[in-house]
């Protein structure tokens, strides 16, 4: 069945616009102007046609009455249409006019935008190519000055190992110390991890400190463990070997000093630390030293205190083998047992252990996937996986560990 196409809205209106209605109602309204009346023939034949004629004389007067009140009605509707056609005609010119200026408007708009989008587009262009070329030019200079400080940097550390002149040894000691202290922070700063990362691992053990009272922080390097401890209300000091990082945690606002560890830990009063830590510091230390910092430790911290050691996990044989030995100054890692057997040797109670940063799921050894397996397959691959899981964690595991002892508190 075929619809009826549909209509032309401008044909629609047209149709209904004022004229045609307006010619209605004035044909309308001659009609109900006009008198109305019944018609009484002049000359009735029969009895029939004299009674007739008697009737419509007695309703004539009704019926002009009846007319004229009808009429004086419909000729008020007409004048009310015609009012009516005249205000639709008034208000569809003023819809097309509006419509005309908003067509208008959006034409304009549409080629101010246009002109604006051409001129970002244009500006953004001119910026980024005069951006890339600056950065280009910063580049290369940068590359420059990086190939420049480390010919000076490699000519210096040749010069330094041949100098044999007696008269210069305490200039050349200096000059010698400042290249290893630059050399082992440029170290650090590319294994160790960033500031924020060490900063992140030092909140770790906020539970585990007392709420307030001072912590000594022996290696206290960069001094992420400083600004946490002192972000958290505790009063920290460090103490480092190298005098370009105390100056570093100086700079910063925080307390430091350059020393000897061990003797930092004995100059303290007794029982006036409220914690102790030293971050991946042990594992460049001899045997006897590490026992003498922990009993140390014991004597310096108030009851209730903590000694927090932080080290290279060497149960991972990943670290012991190979990452432990990136840093040339390491002497040997620890065995978390030992360290934690120590800590209980000389007091501490209760000793804890933390396993710290595991490796990436990317480093670790892959496993098969039971449900991407035929049926029959699964309890091999099963077998499979728990030998994987025994051999990854003994590859991989865990890079750092932390032993945490406690001073119990006074009877």
């Amino acid at each position: 069945m075929s619809r009826p196409a549909p209509e032309d809205p401008g044909q629609v209106e047209s149709r209904e616009g004022l004229g045609e209605s307006g010619g209605d109602l004035a044909a309308w309204r001659t009609r109900w102007q006009a008198d109305q009346a019944i018609a009484i023939p002049s000359s009735p034949v029969g009895l029939k046609g004299r009674l007739t004629a008697l009737l419509k004389r007695a309703l004539n007067p009704l019926v002009k009455a009846l007319w004229k009140r009808q009429s004086a009605f419909n000729i008020s509707v007409i004048d009310h249409l015609e009012a009516s056609a005249r205000s639709s005609a008034e208000l569809l010119r003023d819809l097309r006019q509006v419509r005309s200026d908003l067509l208008r408007d959006v034409q304009n708009n549409h080629r101010r935008i246009s002109h604006l989008e051409a001129f970002k587009r244009d500006g953004f262009g001119d910026v980024m190519r005069h951006s890339d070329a600056l950065y280009a030019v910063v580049d290369q200079k940068l590359d420059r000055y990086r190939s420049e400080s480390r010919a000076l940097w490699s000519r210096l550390g040749a010069l330094l190992a041949r100098v044999e002149d007696e008269s210069s040894e305490g200039s050349v000691a200096a000059l010698d110390e400042g290249w290893r202290e630059q050399g082992y922070r440029l170290l650090e700063d590319r294994f160790r991890g960033t500031e924020e990362e060490i900063a992140e691992r030092v909140a770790t053990y906020l539970p585990h400190l007392p709420a307030n009272g001072e912590v000594l922080d022996l290696g206290c390097g960069r001094g992420e463990a400083l600004a946490v401890l002192a972000q958290e209300g505790l009063s920290p000091r460090g103490v480092d070997l190298s005098a370009e990082m105390v100056e570093a945690c100086r700079e910063q606002g925080m307390i430091a000093e350059r020393g000897d560890l061990l003797q930092a830990l004995a100059e303290s009063a007794e029982g006036s630390l409220a914690g102790v830590i030293s971050l991946h510091v042990i594992e460049h230390l001899r045997g006897d030293d590490v026992e003498s910092l922990v009993r140390l430790a014991w004597r310096a911290l108030q009851p209730g205190g903590a000694l927090i050691l932080e080290t290279p996990n060497p149960l991972s044989i990943v670290v012991a083998a190979r990452n432990f030995w990136r840093d040339p100054t390491h002497r040997r890692p620890i065995h978390p047992e030992t360290l934690a057997f120590l800590l209980e040797l000389v007091g501490f109670q209760p000793v804890e252990r933390l396993d710290l940063r595991p490796f990436a799921e990317s480093d670790r050894l892959p496993e098969f996937v039971l449900e991407d397996l035929p049926t029959d397959q699964r309890p091999l691959a099963q077998r499979l996986n728990e030998m994987r899981d025994s051999l990854d964690e003994l590859l991989f595991g865990f890079q750092d560990y932390a032993i945490i002892g406690k001073k119990p508190a006074s009877p």
